[in-house]
């Protein structure tokens, strides 16, 4: 039989992109046919490049917000940690005005009387170049950004090329720019597509980063002219350091990851999801990684992965012991994972060059249900490969860490024992899955954010986020560089709901009450 692999190491990615710390692929010979003697290639992800040292990492903390430097004295001696509150999804109507500023301003008081630090806003790319390629309406966000530097509040602020509405806690619909789904008409395959070939519109296709199919521009020069423009228009706010930090959408609600789990597909908790490469573009790019390996026979999809609410159990390719670990399985969900970590380096790499100075930052959400199985199902198919020696949390982060990028992860409020009693039958375990994520960055030495997932006013809620954002006897002194709250809200600001809140924020800074 003719063999498909020689033995070889090479890169993960079927690009030649180097990176400052990359990944590599090591393979033993494998055949093209399958009997179940098989020896399936023995693949392992290996860091190359040298580490920074622990104090580096503590500057970085240190820098990575003003709001640290100018920290009171702590009565408890734990560390000053950020913290920063979500505005309403519909601050800016479709017009690019200003909502109820009135009534936002009274809001943003009460939490600056709780010494919140600032806030974070969504800058909706289908607001602000709605009408027309380069027109730029930033009105709305003018007078937002002047009440909170008014108020002596920071910005955290969200370059959001993504759709608003469909998702968990999305209460307004926002659409990308109507002169790209203009374009989408014609060319649907702009868009990721599911096995049954429906388009989601949450956002545009890694596909065609680098295609020039938004009337002569490639989604990589549209992105960077916008935040070209946001930059120059907003430059006051950067030379004040009003503005702290810059985080980069980068897929559907802003993270880095695929749209697997669309509820307008149907999709609910805490179903498998489903892989999201069949636009032309992506397909054409799964070939080309196939052919490239040897075995154009691996250039398409999985066929057996079921549908968005199947148990992995139900699937030939998610069960124990199925296709997900065999030679096949393996080499499409490298590629699949790939794909993922080349986008954010394309995007950071243009984010970094626009917003020099000024941290910035990338969203990786929290997949923790079926993190308690053998395939981790809703990690795969949102391009998180995290099964066994394959780390994908590992790659994303040495990328974050070649731009001076934050990550940023979600939900820290979760407890493992609420999730086995509620939904005993997801296997999930957020708090696993958090302590792995944020260590995969700490072991890099990248600054680490973090957010709620899921509204919270309780207690127990807080008190699991303090655990995780200051770990009680850590030999390195690790903690969080700032959180966001989710979100804003006239529940929040419910008088039970705020003292709670505020002793939260109190003890985020280190206070004693």
């Amino acid at each position: 039989m003719a063999s498909i692999f020689s033995s070889s190491s090479f890169h993960l990615g079927f690009k030649t992109k180097k990176m400052a710390c990359s990944y590599r692929i090591d393979s033993t010979c494998a055949s093209t046919q399958f009997p179940a003697s098989t020896q399936f290639p023995r693949f392992s992800l290996r860091r190359d490049g040298p580490m920074d040292s622990p104090l580096r990492m503590f500057a970085a903390n240190r820098a990575y917000s003003d709001a640290a430097d100018s920290a009171p004295e702590l009565d408890d001696k734990t560390p000053y940690i950020p913290i920063y509150v979500m505005l309403p999804l519909g601050i800016i109507n479709m017009e690019g005005e200003l909502v109820d500023a009135d009534n936002l301003f009274n809001q943003l008081k009460m939490l600056k009387s709780c010494n919140v630090d600032g806030v974070m806003v969504d800058c909706w790319w289908g607001i602000v170049e709605r009408r027309a390629p380069k027109e730029y309406n930033w009105s709305g966000y003018k007078k937002l950004f002047d009440i909170v530097r008014d108020l002596g509040l920071k910005l955290q602020v969200v370059m959001s090329f993504h759709e608003c509405g469909g998702n968990v806690g999305d209460d307004v619909h926002i659409p990308i720019p109507q002169w790209v789904q203009e374009i989408g008409y014609e060319n649907p395959d702009i868009y990721f597509t599911d096995k049954e070939g429906r388009r989601n519109h949450e956002c545009l296709s890694w596909g065609i980063d680098e295609e020039m199919v938004l009337n002569g521009r490639t989604p990589l020069e549209v992105y960077s002219d916008y935040m070209r423009s946001f930059r120059l228009e907003f430059d006051d706010f950067f030379a004040r350091r009003v503005i702290s930090e810059i985080e980069i959408g980068l897929g559907p609600c802003g993270e880095l990851r695929y749209p697997s789990y669309p509820a307008k597909f149907g999709w609910e908790y805490p179903g498998i999801g489903g892989f999201q490469c069949y636009d032309k573009y992506l397909i054409k790019s799964l070939q080309e990684a196939a052919e490239a390996w040897g075995n154009s026979a691996c250039g398409k999809a999985p066929e057996n992965a079921g549908s968005y609410n199947s148990t992995p159990q139900e699937t030939g390719f998610f069960c124990d012991f199925g296709e997900y670990n065999g030679f096949y399985g393996r080499f499409f969900l490298l590629w699949y994972s790939q794909v993922l970590i080349d986008h954010g380096d394309r995007v950071l790499g243009l984010a970094a060059l626009a917003f020099k100075g000024t941290p910035i930052a990338a969203k990786i959400s929290g997949i923790h249900w079926w993190y308690n199985t053998k395939s981790h199902a809703a990690e795969l198919t949102a391009g998180f490969y995290n099964i066994g020696s394959f780390n994908c949390y590992a790659a994303i982060v040495s990328m974050l860490k070649k731009h001076e990028a934050a990550l940023n992860f979600t939900c820290l409020e979760l407890r493992t024992v609420d999730q086995e009693q509620e939904f005993p039958k997801a296997l999930s375990d957020p708090e696993g899955l958090v302590w792995e994520v944020l260590n995969a960055a700490w072991e890099v030495k990248i600054p680490v954010a973090g957010e709620n997932a899921l509204p919270c006013y309780y207690r127990e809620g807080y008190d699991k986020i303090l655990q995780i954002a200051k770990p009680m006897n850590d030999p390195f002194g690790r903690h969080l560089c700032a959180f966001t709250y989710l979100r804003l809200s006239p529940t929040l600001l419910e008088k039970h709901n705020f003292i709670e809140f505020e002793r939260f924020v109190q003890k985020m800074h280190g206070v004693q009450r």
